[in-house]
């Protein structure tokens, strides 16, 4: 990676199709590997009330057999070949990857050129996984993380779709058809609202002229409908008590902040990182809690188990989180106020030279992690791509840099306030 005008030079080059799929490729001959990505542009925030969850639906149903790969044939298929995959659906895109050796790397191009085209969506598919996706859905409540996180978002919004989760509501997974799974998919699964990232040993020239072989064929389809809900100003402090059987308690707050393209995300991103250490870019986690301030305040006071902060960077406003699990014996309301007294130092003194420099060190590091493999590689051009755009990785260590202490008290003192905040606590019952 070298840079030039305060920008690095991560090989991504970009190609369009007529039909308006982007392609971005970045050849890397380090192994003989390629990973291939189709990411969409859909998530929970496209949804509405009634169809929650039918985006994490609709991706199990893209396993469930196309025109050339019947049930369980894409899993067989990567697995004869010594691959990996999977897929995942966000509030902001659905993705799915195929990471094979390089001779074997055509398959997952058919796999996704299926995919995009050519789900089935067979009624009684549908109705099996019905079975499966409330399965998933009741096995997440059987975490009282989830189930605490679920009512702060709930709460912190009252009119954009990021108010529900990525799994959607029971109602609406019982009650949604096909029809309604398969309208979904058309409308967003069209290729100008697609794009493929490949990374890995490949030689550029050929993999467009099997791109536009394999997926050229595919109509332009209509352009998806725009996300109109705002939400509004929060102006006062919010709170929610969820008790229930657990083991236990926990602690959320989360303040509005602003979407990625705000330039506040950068100290916002760095004050995260003064707290609990750098979050995980790309398939990589993150670094440095240990000697974070949440943990040096609250875990090694023994009034938390475990900590951890967020600044969740996504295309519409979202929300800044830290939390706290509650050791056996501590009041809540301790540990509440030892996190919050964390928000205030914030406000009122800039971080010190020695804190601004390992928290850039620990950002750089997982930037560098996650770009040690071309699975990695995808994952990270991709989620770029699909929010702010690839070019923000180019700039993206640039901007970290030039965050200065200043700066990080400046976005503590208008985002992290008393009355942006919503805070949550499950207090575990005996029953």
């Amino acid at each position: 990676m070298e840079a030039s005008d305060g920008r690095l030079d991560l090989g991504i080059r970009e190609a369009v199709l007529d039909n308006g799929l982007k392609v971005l490729t970045v050849e890397r001959h380090t192994a003989p590997v390629v990973s291939v990505w189709a990411w969409y542009r859909v998530g929970s925030r496209n949804e509405r009330q009634g169809i929650t969850g039918a985006s994490h639906w609709v991706e199990h149903m893209l396993f469930k057999g196309g025109r050339e790969f019947g049930k369980g044939e894409i899993f067989r298929q990567v697995a004869k070949h010594g691959g990996t995959n999977n897929g995942f659906t966000h509030h902001d895109f659905t993705a799915y990857f195929e990471t094979l050796p390089a001779e074997a790397h055509d398959l997952g191009l058919r796999i996704e050129a299926d995919r995009m085209a050519h789900a089935l969506f067979d009624p009684a598919e549908v109705e099996s996984e019905r079975t499966v996706i409330l399965s998933e859905r009741e096995g997440a409540e059987n975490h009282p993380g989830y189930l605490l996180d679920e009512e702060v978002s709930a709460t912190a919004f009252r009119e954009h779709p990021y108010r529900w989760s990525v799994l959607g509501c029971k109602d609406d997974l019982r009650a949604m058809t096909r029809e309604d799974l398969f309208g979904h998919y058309r409308t967003f699964y069209a290729p100008n609202n697609a794009f493929l990232v490949v990374a890995g040993d490949f030689e550029r020239a050929r993999l467009l002229d099997r791109v536009r072989e394999l997926y050229g064929a595919n109509p332009r389809g209509p352009e998806p409908p725009a996300v109109a809900a705002r939400e509004p100003e929060q102006r006062a402090e919010r709170r929610v008590t969820l008790r229930q059987a657990g083991g236990a308690a926990l602690i959320q707050v989360a303040w509005h902040v602003p979407p990625i393209t705000s330039e506040d995300i950068y100290p916002l991103m760095l004050a995260s990182t003064l707290l609990s250490g750098a979050s995980g870019m790309g398939m990589r986690g993150g670094v440095g809690g240990r000697t974070s301030r949440l943990h040096v305040a609250l875990v090694r006071r023994e009034l938390a188990s475990s900590v951890y902060a967020h600044c969740q960077a996504s295309l519409d406003p979202h929300l800044f989180h830290v939390g706290a699990t509650v050791r056996e014996g501590v009041e809540p309301e301790r540990v509440e106020a030892a996190l919050l007294a964390e928000l205030a130092r914030l406000h009122a003194e800039p971080p010190t030279e020695q804190e601004m420099t390992k928290a850039r060190t620990q950002i750089h590091a997982t930037f560098a992690y996650a770009w040690d493999s071309v699975t990695g590689i995808g994952g990270m051009v991709g989620s770029a791509e699909a929010t702010e755009g690839y070019r923000r990785l180019e700039t993206f260590l640039a901007r970290v840099d030039a965050v200065t202490a200043a700066d990080v008290q400046r976005v503590a003192a208008r985002y992290l306030t008393e009355p942006n905040r919503t805070v949550g606590l499950f207090i575990p019952t005996r029953s």
